[in-house]
């Protein structure tokens, strides 16, 4: 799988942060944040992939192994997203723990646990803002990660309530982290690829979500 295969990929299974990508302009952090995702995209999919959640626990279990791998510089030869990934945590200096909170999530939803909003967003985009902008920035997009996730399980109110809170932790983001966050701006889920493609070039302008 090329750097072309991920970036559909993650066209395909998150297109808000997909067109958020596009907003980095040098191409070879782009393709870094692009491999943060498609690993994102990999364990999105295990769900749909197998119906009983033992089967799916143990995927996740399998990635989660993994990630020993990857952070050690020594991922699994032939896995385009595990050899992309390490590559990206050895150039960033990302951390473990939102990886392996992530995939607690979600062997937690498969057993019909709470939703761990911040396990699913808030870990994954400051993850992004340090891949984009260095550490030191993460707690500034707590709160639009927040809102991020209440907007994707349907608490679209809650995540409107929250805009002024997210936006006020954005003032000092800089700029280049920004594309981590802008798709937060997108609350419709109904809305087309070419609304969507304008509001977030309003909220890249503005630099408010």
């Amino acid at each position: 799988m090329a750097e072309a295969d991920l970036d559909a990929q993650v066209r395909a299974a998150d297109l808000d942060r997909w067109l958020s990508s596009r907003f980095v302009a040098d191409a070879g952090v782009r393709a870094d944040l692009i491999a943060l995702y498609a690993f994102e995209a990999e364990l999105m999919a295990i769900p749909t992939r197998v119906t009983q959640p033992m089967l799916a626990e143990m995927r996740y279990v399998w990635w989660s192994e993994q990630l020993d791998g990857v952070f050690a510089g020594m991922p699994r030869k032939g896995h385009p997203v595990l050899e992309a990934l390490t590559g990206v945590v050895a150039r960033h200096g990302l951390e473990r723990a939102p990886f392996d909170a992530l995939i607690e999530a979600h062997i937690g939803r498969i057993h019909s646990e709470p939703h761990d909003l911040d396990a699913f967003y808030v870990g994954p985009m400051q993850s992004a803002v340090r891949l984009l902008a260095g550490p030191g920035h993460e707690d500034r997009v707590v709160a639009a990660g927040r809102m991020r996730g209440l907007a994707q399980v349907g608490r679209f109110e809650e995540a409107r309530a929250m805009r002024a809170e997210a936006n006020r932790g954005l003032k000092g983001l800089p700029t280049a982290a920004f594309p981590a966050v802008a798709h937060a701006a997108l609350l419709n889920p109904a809305q087309g690829e070419g609304g969507k493609r304008l509001r977030l070039i309003r909220a890249v302008l503005t630099g408010r979500i």
